[in-house]
C-alpha cells in the first residue's frame, strides 16, 4: 500500500501507523463489531485510554481505515495509467493497479467494501463526519476516473458507445467485488483474478 502523506508526516515516536496496522488485522480477520478496542491497544502495547489519543473512537478508526484505502486507489489509478494514451491499454493497467494487493491490502479492502455504508448519514462527532466527507469526495473521485477512462475509449472507437459513467461503475462494481470473496489462501491467486477481470472489463466496455 502507498503511504499516505499524512502518516509519513508522523513522529518517529506515534503509536498511529501501529495502531492502524492492528485495526486492519482484527478488522479485517475478526470483523469490526467483534474486535474490542481494548484488544487493539493490547495488541500495540499501549493502554487503552491512550487510543484516544490518535482516535477518538472505534469508528474514527474505522472511517479512517477507509478513507486512508480509497485515498491509495486514487493514487495508484493514477500512477498506472499515467503517459498511457491508448485507452485500452489504461484499462488493463488501471484493472491490475486495482486488484495488486498484499494480504494487509487486502484485508483493508475487505473493511472498506463491508462498511461502505457508514458513508452514507451524517456522524455526530466532528472527526468521524470529517473522515466521512473525505472520504465521499473519493469515492467521487474514482467513479470521475473511471468515467473519464471509458469516455476517452469511446471518443476513440475502441469501446463500444454508452454511457460512460453506467460503464465505468459497472466496470469498478466488478473489481471492488473481488475483495469481498478473494482470500489470499484460496484457490485463486491474485495474477489469475487479473487476467479474469482484465478479460471480462475489455468485453463489457467493447460489447
Amino acid at each position: 500500500m502507498t503511504i499516505p502523506a499524512d502518516v509519513r508526516r508522523e513522529s518517529p515516536r506515534s503509536k498511529r501507523s501501529t495502531i492502524l496496522a492492528a485495526a486492519i488485522d482484527q478488522f479485517g480477520r475478526v470483523g469490526y463489531d467483534h474486535t474490542k478496542w481494548a484488544s487493539i491497544a493490547d495488541e500495540v502495547g499501549i493502554g487503552q485510554t491512550a487510543l484516544y489519543h490518535y482516535f477518538e473512537s472505534k469508528a474514527h478508526c474505522l472511517l479512517t481505515i477507509m478513507r486512508l484505502e480509497l485515498a491509495d486507489t486514487v493514487e495508484r489509478f493514477d500512477a498506472a495509467t499515467d503517459g498511457i494514451d491508448d485507452p485500452a491499454d489504461a484499462l488493463r493497467a488501471a484493472v491490475g493497479a486495482a486488484l495488486a494487493a498484499t494480504p494487509s491490502d487486502a484485508l483493508q479492502r475487505r473493511i472498506l467494501q463491508n462498511h461502505l455504508d457508514l458513508l452514507a448519514a451524517p456522524r455526530q462527532s466532528v472527526k468521524e463526519e470529517a473522515e466521512r466527507l473525505r472520504s465521499r469526495g473519493l469515492v467521487q473521485e474514482i467513479e470521475a476516473r473511471w468515467t473519464d477512462l471509458i469516455q476517452r475509449g469511446i471518443e476513440a472507437g475502441d469501446f463500444a458507445d454508452g454511457d460512460p459513467r453506467i460503464l465505468g461503475r459497472l466496470v469498478l462494481g466488478m473489481i471492488i467485488s473481488v475483495w469481498r470473496w478473494y482470500r489470499p489462501d484460496g484457490p485463486l491467486t491474485l495474477d489469475q483474478i487479473v487476467e479474469t477481470v482484465r478479460d471480462a472489463a475489455a468485453r463489457m466496455v467493447r460489447e
